[in-house]
């Protein structure tokens, strides 16, 4: 098991090398430097010197991917994909277009973001096995019939939908939680609670009929009808 995340751990560098390295080239091929200094400087009139001014502050004066006039590494290290984006994997995100720090508001703002998609992952995980088992353990009957009926019907309707009816029904109408904001300590309870109700009832029918597909391709294997021939309970 060792030897088999270190393997997969190693096969992720080469991808995510050539991830970054393929995402860089197709921004820029979209948005050269220039195209960015005009949109950032927001003139219609804007003059060449203010465009290389611009580039100059910001660090996209350098060329793209080999500096020609530069010597040994520098010819690599003194261009815009490695300033701008080789950097990332040592986790440093650089600054944005108006001065502030990237990696500190990642910081920041991850933690609101987690406290949403730990439980929403948990408890719709939890919630879409113990569907599927109790689907297939009434297997070949109406109820079965019933409940896959009822996860297309879930998966159909769009996640948006999902949002905004509770955000109507829980929050504007039943005035049971807040609408939208945060607050940090025990506090945050109330304006977790809706967003990780909605995400789990709008994962329900993707996740059981997923959870259903794999557990009905078990139920047929060997080691299943042997327990079952020695007298083992289906529960």
């Amino acid at each position: 098991m060792i030897a088999y995340i270190i393997r997969r751990i190693l096969y992720a560098v080469p991808i995510l090398i050539g991830v970054n390295l393929i995402t860089f080239v197709l921004f820029f091929s979209v948005n050269s430097p220039d195209d960015m200094a005009r949109m950032q400087l927001g003139t219609k009139r804007v003059t060449p010197q203010a465009i290389q001014m611009w580039k100059h502050d910001h660090g996209y004066d350098k060329p793209l991917l080999y500096n020609a006039a530069q010597r040994g590494m520098d010819r690599f290290t003194d261009t815009i994909f490695f300033q701008k984006s080789v950097r990332l994997f040592v986790f440093d995100f650089g600054r944005s277009d108006s001065g502030r720090d990237i990696g500190s508001d990642i910081r920041q703002r991850m933690w609101p973001s987690l406290e949403i998609a730990v439980p929403v992952f948990v408890v719709g995980l939890l919630t879409n096995i113990t569907m599927a088992l109790l689907i297939v353990f009434f297997r070949a009957t109406y109820l079965e019939v019933s409940a896959v009926v009822l996860s297309v019907v879930l998966m159909s309707i769009s996640s948006l939908f999902y949002i905004i009816a509770g955000q109507y029904l829980v929050g504007k109408l039943m005035h049971l939680v807040p609408i939208s904001g945060y607050a940090g300590g025990l506090s945050a309870f109330k304006f977790l609670v809706l967003p990780v109700v909605v995400g789990v009832i709008s994962g329900i029918g993707s996740g059981t009929r997923w959870y259903r597909t794999i557990f009905l391709e078990e139920f047929g294997k060997d080691y299943v009808r042997t327990a079952r021939a020695k007298g083992l309970s289906e529960l």
